[in-house]
């Protein structure tokens, strides 16, 4: 169980973090080497199985337990008129997980992943972030808290993801803190705002911006005053993740700009996650790049409710077959040019 008197004890176990294990990335390397295929053939696929050893702790690695975590949670920013979806959506399409009419009940299914959703006090909204912090200290350690607990030391593999009217904004915000430019650099169309919209979204982040200046330095500050529940349960969650040896696909704009704060305390906080896509949302690609993560795949989506995640399970999974089930040269008694 997570404890987090404070934010910094939770600072604290963000810089202290386990190194993976470097031998079992070692023993699939070696393996990789010798199957029969010109070395580097398979590209990104003859990486990430060595990723996944490495923080699993196991050559080689397995996925025989992937889940999925999408956090819900609602925004006091909604109010401004930032997103072309009233905030009760939130609440509505948590019925639908349940009910499994949602993009992501299909996906998870198709890559044999178990799907939980976990609303965050629906019912009571972060604070309009222009006016106040979104959370105070507490309500945002109560919200880590919540991932981090979520997170079952036993999965092989953990896709992390949100649903949240308004939670695009509360993203490009935090993005902006972190890495600096407005809102015109990191606000994008999000649902579907139209240009009117998308010109109110970039001046609410900026105004945002302005009001919290004294906290821009502190990342998980940062967090606190401009993300959500669900963007803190997103980094609690990996968090929790990397100190219990489980490796990430993160999703969208939001999942990654969720996790980001943890890459500013500390450079190598996101070794053991992975992107799943870039989504079309404008900042994702420019916030990737920023992070220094390459995403898995690159299909326009921009859904959220890990969805991108949830289908770059199936790239993993090819990879692991190509490593587990290919013969090595000597095996086939195929000649080995090097």
């Amino acid at each position: 169980m997570s404890k987090f008197a404070s934010i910094a004890s939770l600072r604290a176990a963000c810089l202290d973090l386990p190194s993976g294990y470097g031998t079992s990335a070692e023993e699939v390397a070696r393996r990789e080497a010798s199957l029969t295929k010109p070395p580097g053939s398979l590209g990104r696929l003859e990486d990430v199985v060595p990723w996944l050893a490495r923080w699993q702790g196991r050559a080689p690695p397995r996925l025989d337990n992937v889940e999925v975590l999408v956090f819900a949670g609602s925004h006091g920013v909604a109010v401004q008129g930032v997103s072309a979806y009233p905030a009760e959506v939130t609440a509505q399409m948590v019925k639908n997980f349940a009910a499994g009419g949602a993009a992501i009940n299909q996906l998870a299914r198709v890559a044999q992943a178990s799907l939980r959703v976990i609303p965050l006090s629906l019912d009571e909204p972060t604070a309009d972030f222009t006016l106040a912090p979104a959370m105070d200290e507490q309500a945002f350690l109560a919200a880590v808290a919540s991932g981090y607990d979520a997170v079952s030391p036993h999965a092989d593999l953990l896709c992390l993801g949100e649903m949240g009217i308004s939670n695009t904004t509360a993203a490009a915000a935090m993005a902006a803190a972190l890495f600096g430019g407005g809102g015109k650099r990191w606000a994008g169309h999000g649902t579907g705002v139209d240009t009117h919209g998308l010109a109110r979204k970039q001046a609410v982040i900026d105004k945002a911006l302005a009001h919290h200046a004294d906290v821009l330095g502190d990342p998980l500050a940062i967090a606190a005053a401009l993300g959500g529940r669900e963007l803190a349960a997103i980094l609690g969650a990996t968090l929790a993740a990397r100190r219990q040896g489980v490796p990430v696909l993160l999703d969208g704009f939001v999942s990654t700009a969720a996790a980001a704060p943890l890459k500013k305390l500390n450079a190598d906080a996101l070794d053991h996650a992975l992107a799943g896509h870039v989504s079309a949302e404008a900042g994702h690609r420019l916030l990737l790049a920023e992070l220094g993560i390459a995403p898995l795949l690159d299909l326009g989506m921009r859904l959220g409710e890990a969805s991108g995640a949830a289908l770059a399970v199936l790239v993993l999974r090819a990879a692991l077959a190509c490593h587990t089930g290919m013969a090595t040269f000597a095996e086939a008694e195929v000649s080995d040019s090097r």
